[in-house]
């Protein structure tokens, strides 16, 4: 069974009053402005600000905290020839914020340089050894750049050796701000008490903003860069952020830098078709592949040289760095899924701690966040290390547990811990690993974890196959740039049949299949559902299909694609389960299991569990069966009985199984020459006995046993024979009777037409019979 994976949530269809007002004070398209105001954008006015967003969307730097404060200061770096380092992160936001602050001091004649901690080493934001490093060496003004706001200590360090800090920053506040000389933040207020009017920036927004504050222009030369970090940090796609992305993605197409080009072409990027979905797919994988295998430094580099040659040699670089992360990501995931299965952990806890062995410490987050996908609960990925009693791990979780605050309570256990509600990371004692496991399990107790509770997935409405042209794909793109806050719709699809059902990839882990409507057909592609290719190649399988339509290009051939989202599996109103055995894991599901024969269902019936029922068709009652699923566990001997029995319930699904152990059809009915053959041998013999003779009248007579009881039975019921003793012979008073009016003959009759109708027949024959009979 294909349970869906998220909550499915329909919208409701988008105001017809309100889209009609759009769609004529706006010139847009109707499909165009429903999606709109689904969105909550309904004026003309805002509905061509996100449509066509302009220059006027870059807000003032300046009404950013400390922002005037902050370009003072670099300014006057930059007239008197201080040195100024650019102090960024290892990932890609880090990367792009870096080389923006960089570019745009070089651009002013800057005597500049940049520093990236290591993630192993050093770890994420200010750290105290390395602002001491880089004040030796000369610097005497530190930037910031996507880190810094909670740096408290190594900011200190930074002012007793008379080094000031510039901080630009986007991350969570913490409740005490460092003594910097400037912290450029768009979430901080202002002495008047107001904050900046879009506080969702990233790090490379932050870092955007600066530079538009010091060249007193946008910066249009560096929104390629902050279109990546922007799309990478997975912020919010709205307002300013929706500007920097639709611009950016634009310069990206018409890119002259050749490190960035480098990347693009490693990556497999047709430039021709650029959207946002590339940046997070393809370029933004490859930078954060820098900072979680080895260095980040080289990733400015990259990004900023006009080195065609050295920027072809760090683009391949990238590349290696990324697919070595995806091995070692695939890697230590079939370990981690392993090792929860040996410990039966799957399933009686309500999270996961998995430790490794010498596991890359960078790729902890990504393989804990395919195990939550994996089993739905909370996880912390953890290794250890040749040498060292700590073990280091990050964890993820799921949105209704807030993993930071399950885990602070014992903060003063850990080595070293940090994080929010959806990821932490922490360095632990190996000591302390069970505690580690009592307490998330407590905090599970504590929120009320429910591992039943799916994510929410928001579906924009339902879509048939038949109305899924090229012309609707790029209304949809109109919308873009998808991301947060503005997700790409997803839609449910309409279909009649699924076809062409096959797995693929190296593992056979994904899917493709084709929706078919008509002449109309859609091919969609479900990543990581290769295991349920065997439901779906199973022509009784209903299932329900959600996901994003968007094209896909092969061999410069475009074609329309449906990206699965989700998949669900619902019981058709009747299931074709016939079979001939019967075993005890048919009886596992929760329902009514209903028998025609007395000697099947005492045989049976210790199956059922108390969760279940078990009777005999004669005792069910409308109020037996309804909404529950309903198995007919064997066939009755006469049609009528099952058609009078589902007349008066209204099951959720009636699953078939039919058993009957041998078919009376492959018998058939004796024809008028076998029941003479018979009555002759029993006039022309006395005294014969059915129990020790049946083998040798069989082979005489050419008839089969099973007939030969079956015609005796028939004559003993018209009074043409007695039996005693199992002893047969002729009635000397016997009286000519018509074979039909015997019980047994009319039974055969009944029984060979319950067969034909319910046995022999093909599934569409059998499910529109019983359909009938349930009036569905």
């Amino acid at each position: 069974m294909i349970d869906s994976k998220y909550k499915w949530q329909l919208e409701k269809p988008a105001d017809s009053t309100l889209v009609e007002r759009l769609v004529k004070d706006a010139n847009i398209d109707p499909f165009i402005a429903s999606m709109l105001v689904q969105r909550g954008i309904t004026s003309a006015e805002s509905a061509e600000d996100f449509l066509n967003p302009a220059v006027s969307a870059f807000h003032d730097p300046f009404l950013m905290h400390d922002m005037s404060k902050g370009i003072e200061r670099i300014q006057t770096a930059v007239e008197s020839g201080e040195h100024i380092t650019v102090y960024g992160d290892y990932d890609a936001d880090g990367i792009t914020s870096t080389t923006m602050m960089y570019e745009t001091l070089s651009d002013l004649g800057a005597d500049v340089d940049y520093y990236i901690p290591n993630r192993f080493t050093e770890g994420y934001g200010p750290n105290v050894e390395a602002f001491q490093k880089v004040i030796q060496k000369g610097t005497t003004l530190i930037v910031t750049v996507d880190n810094g706001v909670a740096g408290n200590e190594a900011i200190a360090a930074a002012n007793s050796l008379h080094c000031d800090v510039v901080v630009t920053d986007h991350h969570s506040l913490p409740e005490k701000l460092p003594d910097a000389y400037a912290i450029i933040h768009p979430r901080v207020k202002n002495d008047d008490g107001d904050a900046y009017p879009f506080g969702d920036l990233c790090g490379a927004g932050v870092a955007f903003k600066v530079a538009q504050a010091l060249m007193d222009e946008v910066p249009s030369d560096l929104i390629d860069i902050a279109a990546i970090g922007t799309v990478a940090d997975i912020v919010s796609l709205r307002d300013e952020n929706r500007a920097i992305v639709k611009f950016g993605v634009q310069a990206i197409s018409n890119s002259q830098r050749p490190g960035l080009l480098a990347l693009i072409k490693e990556a497999g990027i047709d430039l021709g078709r650029f959207s946002e979905e590339d940046i997070g797919f393809g370029i933004a994988p490859r930078l954060n592949s820098l900072g979680r295998i080895k260095d980040a430094m080289v990733g400015v580099e990259l990004l900023s040289t006009f080195d065609e040659e050295r920027a072809e040699s760090l683009a391949k670089f990238a590349n290696q760095q990324n697919d070595l992360r995806k091995s070692l990501v695939d890697q230590f995931f079939t370990e981690a899924v392993q090792s929860v299965e040996d410990s039966g952990d799957s399933s009686p806890r309500r999270t996961l701690v998995v430790v490794g062995h010498n596991w890359h410490q960078g790729v902890l987050g990504i393989v804990a966040s395919r195990l939550v996908d994996k089993y739905q609960r909370p996880t912390i990925v953890m290794t250890d290390t040749d040498g060292s009693n700590d073990l280091k791990g990050s964890g993820r979780s799921v949105d209704h547990f807030d993993l930071f605050k399950a885990i602070d309570p014992i903060r003063d256990q850990t080595v070293g811990f940090g994080g929010h509600h959806s990821a932490v990371g922490l360095t632990i004692n190996k000591n302390k690993v069970a505690l580690l496991r009592d307490q998330l399990e407590k905090a599970a107790e504590e929120q009320q974890l429910d591992l039943s509770a799916k994510t929410p997935l928001n579906i924009a409405g339902v879509m048939p196959v038949s109305k899924i042209t090229t012309d609707l794909c790029e209304k949809i793109k109109t919308l873009a740039p998808f991301g947060q806050d503005n997700p790409k719709p997803v839609f449910q699809i309409q279909f009649d049949q699924l076809a062409n059902v096959k797995v693929m990839g190296k593992a056979n882990d994904h899917l493709k299949f084709s929706l078919v409507q008509g002449n109309n057909r859609l091919t969609a592609i479900a990543f990581g559902r290769g295991s349920t290719a065997s439901v779906l190649q199973n022509p009784q399988t209903t299932i329900q299909v959600v996901g994003e339509i968007g094209e896909n290009t092969w061999n410069n051939r475009t074609t329309l694609q449906l990206m699965v989202d989700d998949l669900n599996q619902t019981l058709p109103p009747v299931l074709d389960e016939r079979t001939r055995e019967l075993h005890r894991q048919m009886f596992a599901h929760a329902g009514v299991y209903v028998f025609f024969h007395e000697r099947v269902f005492k045989q049976l019936q210790g199956y059922v569990d108390n969760q279940s029922q078990a009777m005999m068709y004669d005792q069910i009652t409308g109020a037996s069966v309804n909404g529950e699923r309903l198995y007919i566990v064997d066939c009755p001997d006469v049609i009528d009985d099952l058609v009078k029995l589902l007349a008066k319930v209204q099951p959720q699904t009636t699953v078939l199984y039919l058993y009957k152990k041998q078919l009376l059809s492959k018998i058939g009915m004796p024809d008028r020459n076998s029941y003479a053959k018979l009555f002759r041998f029993v006039k022309e013999h006395s005294n014969i006995n059915i129990a020790t003779q049946l083998k040798q009248i069989s082979k005489h007579l050419h008839i089969s046993a099973r007939t030969i009881i079956f015609m005796v039975q028939v004559f003993l019921e018209l009074d043409f024979i007695t039996i005693q003793n199992r002893v047969v012979n002729l009635n000397p008073n016997y009286a000519a009777r018509d074979l039909k009016s015997a019980p047994s003959y009319h039974l055969r009759v009944e029984q060979l037409a319950a067969e034909k109708k319910l046995l022999v027949s093909n599934t569409h024959e059998l499910v529109s019979f019983v359909k009938d009979c349930l009036g569905v």
